[in-house]
């Protein structure tokens, strides 16, 4: 496509952004804004008018909602209605396509529902029941690639020499590393309570095991790594993995600690290999200047420049905690999603700048969005690995279907031989097989 021409009656932070990001996705990087509707009338197409009037015969017109030349954060009035099979929003009348887009796609990409009031979870996480998208059913959709797949269409009927060369589907599976052993490498009184728990419970089993463990008779049941390792050379993966490196255990942070020669050790093993990333301990959500040390430990132990995080628990508020990984001198967040059930959380399966809405600013922040994570099936949704099985060929298919970014999250404990996790190991290979790129 030649350069595509923009014309909008005022310069606005918010348009910028957005049209940047879908034009971006759709492949388009040449295209210029303007405010001048004389120069803008006399160019040759291709050319999109974002007015509230037609400008020439030959542009393609979008009336905008409000949203993109407001400066405040407010209620919005959000009327779904059914396009082309899908959900769409800020319905325009007379335009050349049925909605504004582009009002639309800031609205969940931004995550602007999250910067009103609304209710936390148990976790003091913004709760996934509030979201549009939970209340309209299209959480389990990449909604804005699929509206910029209509979009495509569009562009090509109104300008027909236009073609796009969109990124092509990729699949990235992450880890998380936050109970790196169930009872290796975590000293006398942990395993000693361990013993009492399991003994008190009458879980003789677990005793069993444990001391086999502990006697090097058998390997730890959450030990997954070697045969991790193995799957992504089979199936030529680039893994990336997220280490939880608390100097304490405390609350919801019960890794062995980073000091542990072993906590090392597979840290370095992994970095010699793969990609390594911080995971953000629930404590340091608290105390920014945990954060600060947990990131330096882990450069430290891995010999590398560490620039991707996700925090532990999906503990993130809006825009308190990327303002902090920003202030820390992270650039990359895998944090996108929600830590109660899956889904597409900002409706959109590609890579993204954060855009601080309370600063009205494009941030360096860039936010990769996951869709699935194995806890949320196991311990919220309730299933069983047959149903996590089709769950993750749903995220395969639509993901692939748009041309988009597939991240899963998988923590190594559910890929080990523990028998709670009895079947999941084979559920999560037969989906890697799968994979066609």
């Amino acid at each position: 496509m030649s350069r595509l021409y923009i014309y909008t009656q005022a310069p606005s932070s918010r348009v910028d952004y957005i049209f940047s990001t879908l034009l971006s996705a759709l492949g388009i990087q040449d295209f210029s804004f303007t405010t001048d509707q004389t120069f803008f009338s006399q160019l040759p197409h291709p050319k999109i008018n974002y007015s509230a009037e037609r400008i020439t015969a030959d542009e393609l017109w979008i009336s905008p909602a409000r949203l993109l030349f407001e400066t405040r954060i407010i209620e919005q009035q959000i009327i779904c209605f059914d396009c082309n099979g899908s959900k769409a929003f800020f319905k325009t009348s007379y335009s050349d396509f049925p909605f504004d887009i582009f009002a639309a796609s800031f609205y969940l990409i931004s995550r602007y529902e999250e910067y009103l009031p609304h209710r936390k979870d148990m976790y003091g996480r913004y709760a996934h029941e509030n979201s549009l998208a939970y209340k309209e059913d299209f959480l389990k959709l990449p909604l804005v690639n699929i509206w910029l797949q209509e979009f495509r269409k569009t562009l090509v009927q109104k300008f027909p020499s236009s073609t796009f060369h969109p990124k092509p589907f990729t699949f990235v599976p992450t880890y998380d590393i936050d109970i790196a052993y169930s009872y290796l490498h975590k000293g006398l009184a942990r395993n000693f309570g361990g013993f009492i728990k399991a003994m008190w419970a009458s879980e003789w089993a677990r005793v069993k095991e444990r001391m086999n463990v502990l006697f090097g008779k058998q390997p730890d049941p959450f030990d997954s790594y070697h045969w991790l390792h193995e799957l992504h050379q089979a199936q030529q993966l680039k893994p990336i993995y997220f280490f939880l490196l608390a100097s304490q255990n405390k609350a919801y942070d019960k890794n062995i600690l980073p000091s542990k020669h072993a906590m090392k050790q597979l840290v370095r093993q992994h970095a010699e290999r793969y990609e390594v990333a911080i995971h953000p301990s629930w404590q340091s959500g608290d105390k920014e200047e945990l954060l600060k040390e947990e990131l330096k430990a882990l450069e430290k132990i891995s010999g590398k420049k560490i620039t991707k995080s996700r925090q532990h628990y999906i503990r993130m508020n809006l825009p308190e905690t990327y303002r902090r990984l920003l202030d820390t001198g992270l650039t990359e967040d895998y944090s996108m999603g929600y830590g109660s059930i899956n889904g597409f959380r900002a409706s959109y399966c590609l890579p993204f700048f954060w855009y601080d809405l309370q600063q009205e600013e494009i941030t360096k922040l860039l936010i990769y969005p996951f869709c699935y994570m194995d806890a949320n099936s196991y311990y919220e949704q309730h299933y069983n690995c047959d149903e996590a099985l089709k769950e993750m060929e749903h995220y395969f298919r639509i993901t692939k279907e748009v041309n988009g970014l597939l991240i899963t999250i998988w923590h190594n404990h559910f890929l080990g031989t523990d028998k709670m996790f009895r079947g999941w190991r084979e559920s999560y290979i037969t989906m890697c097989q799968n994979l066609n790129f």
